[in-house]
């Protein structure tokens, strides 16, 4: 059974619009609620208006008093831009206030916009260590009743029993991120579920079989393994409309904005520092809209996404406000998808369709 998800990444290039598309976001939330949406995700980027809230981490807290039943994720936090004992603590707080309606999502920063690190201070370079490091304090935090002491390159600490307690024992649901082969196969010989980026269906089939066959080649059972193949994620864009026309009309000009934005924005930044952190050689599965958007009619749609379903994998992140797509539009999307797509992939559907 697919599963699915929303992933809540609002443009906002107007900074005078900044809190008209954050109200838009609890709007957004509280629609997903409603709907039955399994996953609200939420992203980390600053100072450029990519994504409208900023801070995931204050934004989770609103998100989650103002709904009742849908998740709300990460993904990613980008764990270099925090300090891990203060970011344990926000998770281990969320945890309470959405009594484990929290999935804590961990990543180690972008590896393109360099001004995410200069504003907080943080050497780029050091993003991965940061990261690595980071990841193991929280989960020391979260589970040493005694509280614990730490020695590393970045870090010594002495942290006394960590409060509150987290709501999920022994720790609030944690998944990560992995943008390449080389991650995804990592995350399989701990026997971790994971977090993917836009690919395409090619891409996704290959990752998820040589990450099966990675997990079965470590030690891990056939039940660990398919309980991980379930609670990994794929991203997709995606706008439903009530015909494949209509659908084009809305998604492509949007989707192509968005792109384009964030094209400009990346050079600007190139040209002003000369700092390139990371070549950035992007397939057309994520930028163009032949292959990075799925759009149509719901029946189109729910096609594209049992191609998706096998794969192998157990989730898809969609993006539905692409860009500069007003929020009504997006909402019209969202609402279509829950009501004419998703139900054709609920458990007992398909069996029932087979009588």
């Amino acid at each position: 059974m697919l599963r699915f998800s929303n992933f809540l990444f609002p443009e906002s290039r107007d900074p005078d619009r900044d809190a008209e598309v954050i109200a838009d976001c609890i709007a957004e939330a509280k629609l997903c609620d409603e709907l039955g949406v399994e996953v609200l995700w939420l992203a980390e980027h600053h100072f450029d208006g990519n994504c409208a809230y900023v801070d995931p981490v204050t934004f989770a807290a609103a998100v989650l008093t103002a709904t009742k039943r849908i998740k709300v994720g990460f993904a990613v936090a980008q764990v270099s831009l925090h300090h891990p004992t203060r970011l344990a603590e926000q998770m281990a707080l969320l945890d309470n206030i959405g009594k484990g309606r929290v999935i804590v999502g961990l990543g180690r920063g972008t590896a393109y916009n360099v001004y995410e690190y200069q504003g907080y201070g943080i050497p780029w370079e050091e993003a991965g260590s940061l990261y690595e490091e980071a990841e193991g304090i929280m989960l020391k935090a979260w589970t040493s009743p005694e509280g614990f002491t730490h020695e590393g390159k970045h870090w010594t600490l002495k942290v006394p029993r960590l409060r509150p307690t987290s709501f999920t024992r022994p720790h609030p649901y944690v998944i990560r991120a992995a943008s390449s082969e080389e991650g995804a196969l990592h995350l399989a010989k701990r026997g971790l579920p994971f977090l993917m980026n836009v690919q395409s269906n090619e891409t996704t089939a290959k990752r998820m079989a040589l990450y099966k066959a990675a997990m079965e080649q470590a030690g891990f059972d056939a039940a660990h393994v398919a309980r991980c193949l379930d609670e990994s994620w794929v991203w997709r864009n995606v706008v439903v409309a009530p015909t494949d026309e209509e659908a084009r009309r809305i998604g492509v000009p949007a989707f192509e904005a968005m792109q384009e934005h964030r094209r400009r924005l990346r050079e600007k930044i190139y040209a002003e520092q000369g700092i390139i952190m990371k070549k950035e050689e992007v397939p057309p599965a994520r930028t163009d809209p032949g292959h990075a958007l799925i759009s149509g009619s719901p029946e189109t749609v729910a096609e594209k996404m049992a191609e998706i379903e096998a794969t192998g994998v157990g989730g898809v992140i969609c993006s539905f406000r692409l860009g500069p797509m007003p929020a009504d539009v997006a909402a019209g999307s969202i609402r279509l998808f829950m009501e004419e797509v998703a139900p054709r992939f609920a458990a007992g559907a398909v069996s029932a369709a087979a009588e």
